[in-house]
């Protein structure tokens, strides 16, 4: 398997000269917000993988259309305790039915995505929490704060007795675990910002 490979001079210059052709068509679905690192990656040679290493070599891109609030996403790293399969727990425990069950997925499909952050809550109570004493960024649960838009959910926490949080499966990030991650992921990162039209 042949992999495109490039110093950072040579991926510099060649970054440069993509950009110096102007207005390039992109070649994926241009409403896909993968769609510039996509073409970009095409440009450079770059075959596409899903795998948690930098995408030129050594090199990482991270890629963002000029203006928007959409989020970049620098990492994924599963939250502690792995050992208790706390993504599994999270989705059985805490999920909701998936919008595209009993369509695309089976009738019990359950999704549990949440945007975290430290300054507001989700909708369905969700928090980060950063713990300085242990060192982990802990995600927090209250149900008091649940929005009155997701009372159905909330009813079936309620119901499955699940509305109490289970303070021994709260999930975490220990501070290493990020220092370790971003500095594997994005110890040589570039981050380009696309015009599109």
């Amino acid at each position: 398997m042949s992999i495109t490979k490039y110093t950072k001079r040579t991926l510099i210059a060649a970054l440069k000269k993509i950009r110096n052709l102007g207005w390039i068509k992109s070649h994926r679905n241009a409403n896909n917000d993968g769609a510039i690192g996509n073409t970009l990656e095409d440009l450079l040679g770059i075959k596409e993988n899903n795998l948690p290493l930098p995408n030129a070599a050594e090199w990482e891109l991270k890629t963002q259309k000029r203006g928007t609030s959409a989020l970049l996403t620098l990492f994924h790293l599963d939250p502690s305790p792995r050992a208790l399969h706390i993504v599994d727990y999270l989705l059985l425990n805490y999920g909701w039915r998936h919008k595209e069950a009993g369509k695309k997925y089976p009738e019990n499909e359950k999704s549990f995505r949440q945007t975290l952050s430290y300054r507001q809550p989700t909708l369905r109570g969700f928090f980060v929490d950063v713990d300085d004493e242990n060192e982990r960024i802990i995600v927090n649960f209250s149900p008091e704060i649940i929005g009155n838009e997701v009372n159905d959910w909330k009813n079936e926490l309620i119901e499955n007795g699940k509305i109490e949080y289970d303070k021994d499966y709260m999930p975490y990030w220990g501070f290493y675990d990020l220092y370790h991650k971003a500095g594997v992921k994005l110890g040589n990162c570039f981050y380009i910002i696309a015009d599109v039209k």
